[in-house]
C-alpha cells in the first residue's frame, strides 16, 4: 500500500511564503515524475507544477517565477515552495506521483489547504 502525505499548509498574507511537502511511503521501487495540482473552490483541479525523476520542471504560467518544485529522491519526498502568494493562490493542494510497486500507477495525496488572506 503506497501511501501520499501532504503537509505544510496554512493561512498566510498576501506576499507571504509558505513549503508544501509530500513524501511517499510504502512498498516502492522507483518514482517516476511527481507533481503538484490545485483545486479552488467551484473550480477544476488544474497543474501547478511537475517535476520527473531527472529533475526537470515544469509550471503553470500563474506561478511561474513564484513557486519552485523541487523533491529528494532518497526521502521519497516532492516539495513546493511558493513565494509571493496571492489571494488567487487559495486552494487545496494535491500531490500525485507515478509509482512503480511493481505495478506502475498514479497516487494522489489527500489534500492540504492554503489560504492566502490578509
Amino acid at each position: 500500500q503506497v501511501q501520499l502525505v501532504e503537509s505544510g499548509g496554512g493561512l498566510v498574507q498576501p506576499g507571504g511564503s509558505l513549503r508544501l511537502s509530500c513524501a511517499a511511503s510504502g512498498r516502492i521501487f522507483s518514482i517516476y515524475d511527481m507533481g503538484w495540482y490545485r483545486q479552488a473552490a467551484g473550480k477544476q483541479r488544474e497543474l501547478v507544477a511537475a517535476i520527473t525523476s531527472g529533475g526537470s520542471t515544469n509550471y503553470a504560467d500563474s506561478v511561474k517565477g513564484r513557486f519552485t518544485i523541487s523533491r529528494d529522491n532518497a526521502k521519497n519526498t516532492v516539495y513546493l515552495q511558493m513565494n509571493s502568494l496571492k489571494p488567487e493562490d487559495t486552494a487545496v493542494y494535491y500531490c500525485t506521483a507515478d509509482i512503480r510497486t511493481p505495478a506502475r500507477s498514479n497516487y494522489w495525496g489527500q489534500g492540504t489547504q492554503v489560504t492566502v488572506s490578509s
